[in-house]
């Protein structure tokens, strides 16, 4: 089974109340051969919030408690991005999901890129916490991007 981000179906989960809609992935979900999730309403977020970044490294650094997810107000969300991921773990198991398709950047679901932590639009090259988590329990995760141009 595909899992894929709530928000690449055109659910309106993001940060700012807004969609990321895929077609491709979109058309996937409505033949059910994809389950889309979001970790981030998963770890008890709302539509809208304050968006937030990783502060002192990537996905992998914040589940060994080494960097923390704060939102641009300075407020440590950390706590929701981990449950989330944790979360997001469970279900994938429970669906047995052979491949998951994440937001790009995000930081839960980005799989190759995230933003820096400065709140300035800098990326760098990392996981998400959700991701990271995925990954680290032998999920095949990607982004968008290689969704679109295909995948191993």
């Amino acid at each position: 089974m595909l899992l894929v981000s709530s928000c690449l179906a055109g659910l309106e989960v993001r940060y700012n109340g807004t969609h990321c809609l895929n077609e491709k992935i979109s058309k996937l979900v409505e033949e059910k051969k994809a389950i889309t999730i979001c970790p981030e309403l998963l770890g008890g977020f709302s539509t809208p919030r304050e968006p937030a970044e990783i502060i002192g490294g990537a996905g992998e650094e914040v589940l060994d408690g080494k960097a923390k997810v704060m939102d641009k107000s300075g407020k440590d969300v950390t706590d929701l991005y981990m449950k989330g991921a944790y979360a997001a773990l469970e279900h994938a198991r429970k669906v047995n999901a052979t491949t998951i398709v994440l937001k790009e950047n995000s930081p839960s679901c980005g799989s190759s890129m995230i933003y820096k932590g400065h709140f300035n639009g800098e990326k760098i090259a990392g996981n998400g916490v959700t991701s990271a988590l995925l990954k680290r329990n032998g999920f095949q995760v990607i982004s968008e991007e290689e969704f679109v141009k295909g995948f191993s």
